[in-house]
């Protein structure tokens, strides 16, 4: 390919098609292809190219922690677990109807999984996901006071369209911390999505958060298009655990053998 025709598409930001133009002309000479079907290609190319580029572009800035799916989840042990309606959320219909999510459940039992596969699923679909658990997006907007920059952390959770907020419950907060977290959750009402991860029942929600007047408007607007997802069943990691440690063998100590053999001359 001519330099000068690769700088022309270079300073036309079209990556994808400098990087397979060769080869398509030359596929295009050996099957003889029309104009048009050469240039389909190459567009066709280019689109690919900036489709993987956004989608990698959406995973770095969601912060999501590691890369999980629906189908890796392993269903067989949480057997109450709808599977059906997992794979339906993973559609993101909710996020298209501006629905929000609960995953309920003791620790290890997959919530914080099956909330990041929904995030995967959002960015693979082209929608914006940020994830944090509920302490570091609260020291988050709480250490922004200190350079005044508040009003743009409060953008940074409002504006994607799946917030993520994992860990909700494992402490309780102050009053600062509840009129920030009302301000975030206020203003995704209706508007965007959201998904909390909690090893609390949803009862106890309102006594995580200090102030039971501003408690009760957050919580409300969050439950007004909510989908509960309760998980029943033991923790994952728990059953791993067992499943690997190494079982016991039953080969007597030797002060046991030691002992058996005195009772016996003794009895002699």
């Amino acid at each position: 390919m001519k330099d000068s025709l690769t700088n022309r598409l270079k300073n036309l930001r079209l990556a994808g098609m400098v990087q397979t133009v060769d080869m398509r002309s030359e596929q295009a000479v050996k099957e003889k292809l029309s104009y048009i079907e050469f240039l389909e290609l190459i567009v066709n190319d280019e689109y690919i190219n900036r489709n993987r580029n956004r989608i990698s572009n959406l995973r770095k800035r969601s912060r999501i922690p590691q890369h999980k799916t629906i189908e890796e989840f392993n269903f067989s042990y949480q057997p109450n677990l709808n599977r059906q309606e997992i794979y339906s959320l993973g559609t993101c219909e909710f996020i298209r109807k501006k629905e929000n999510i609960a995953f309920i459940g003791h620790p290890g039992t997959g919530k914080t999984h099956l909330s990041i596969a929904l995030g995967i699923k959002a960015i693979e679909q082209g929608y914006t996901v940020l994830f944090s658990t509920l302490s570091e997006m609260m020291d988050d907007l709480y250490m922004s006071r200190a350079d005044n920059s508040l009003r743009l952390k409060i953008r940074k959770y409002i504006k994607p369209d799946l917030l993520i907020i994992d860990e909700f419950g494992l402490k309780k907060l102050n009053q600062t911390n509840v009129d920030d977290l009302y301000e975030v959750i206020s203003r995704r009402y209706e508007t965007v999505s959201t998904v909390i991860t909690s090893n609390k029942q949803f009862d106890e929600w309102g006594n995580i958060l200090f102030d039971p007047v501003l408690a009760s408007a957050i919580l409300d607007r969050f439950v007004h298009h909510c989908n509960f997802i309760i998980i029943e069943g033991d923790s994952y990691r728990m059953k791993e655990r067992e499943r690997l440690a190494p079982k016991k063998r039953g080969r007597p100590r030797k002060n046991d053998t030691e002992l058996y053999g005195q009772e016996e001359h003794e009895d002699e």
